[in-house]
């Protein structure tokens, strides 16, 4: 399988790239779609400049490509297209992976793109349960910051604070059940940057900023962001350390498909 990362940032396609590697992937390219438009529909916005550093993080940042597109409705479908296009024809890619979990707008909109290329997709999460897929993150040592919450519930001190422990994804799920937004926020309730990974030989260090938009609406405003060996998230005047280091991580993931 040689595999085009498609990379938001966000939780979900680390972790569907994360598991193609687990199978033995070849890497051909990592994109990230860098769309004009705040509210588009398709693709994830917040921090969408910083998808370089993860990819750098892996390995792969001489392998990296943004693309372009205009946040209009399916227009920018057709403009992830045609710049995969040109890159299949640089890299001679087999699959994407992609991070969808339920959206069957996203789904299928993959899934055209793909068939119009000649190529697969890899959607690993595709129809897990959100919340055995929220621990499952945890577990594997998918390590995210939470980037935007727009759905009440979620307080905007959770912005920036690593989420890297099952005591905080049962939090999540517990306000999930009581508000009613998705226990995966694959809503757009929340978004998601992942800070550190087993796939990653470098963790990410921010510096930000807590924001609030409206109400039920904020975001976390980065200033800085840099590779690093010990993962700390500067948030106004606190600290958030990850604990958990690359090496363990990747001692933990990758003992075998059923850890």
């Amino acid at each position: 399988m040689k595999v085009c990362g498609l990379l938001s940032g966000g939780k979900d396609s680390n972790y569907a790239f994360y598991m193609a590697l687990r199978e033995g992937a070849e890497v051909s390219c990592i994109v990230s779609a860098a769309p004009a438009r705040e509210d588009s529909w398709m693709f994830h916005r917040p921090l969408v400049e910083f998808v370089k550093l993860q990819a750098e993080a892996m390995g792969f940042g001489d392998r990296y490509h943004t693309i372009g597109v205009s946040g209009v409705k399916e227009s920018e479908v057709s403009e992830l297209r045609e710049g995969l296009r040109k890159l299949k024809a640089m890299y001679g890619f087999d699959t994407i992976t992609v991070g969808g979990i339920a959206s069957r707008y996203q789904y299928e909109r993959f899934r055209a793109i793909a068939e119009d290329l000649g190529v697969k997709v890899y959607d690993p999460q595709w129809g897990m349960d959100p919340e055995e897929y929220m621990k499952e993150l945890v577990r594997k040592g998918v390590v995210f910051v939470i980037s935007q919450i727009t759905t009440e519930g979620l307080d905007m001190r959770m912005l920036g604070v690593p989420v890297q422990e099952l005591s905080q994804v049962e939090e999540i799920l517990r306000l999930s059940r009581r508000y009613g937004f998705h226990p995966a926020f694959e809503g757009g309730e929340a978004e998601t940057f992942v800070v550190m990974a087993p796939h990653f030989k470098k963790g990410i260090c921010l510096r930000a900023s807590r924001e609030k938009i409206a109400e039920y609406q904020y975001v976390l405003s980065v200033s800085s962001a840099q590779l690093c060996d010990d993962v700390a998230i500067s948030v106004d005047s606190e600290v958030y350390h990850v604990f958990r280091r690359r090496d363990e991580l990747a001692s933990t993931a990758f003992r075998s498909s059923s850890s």
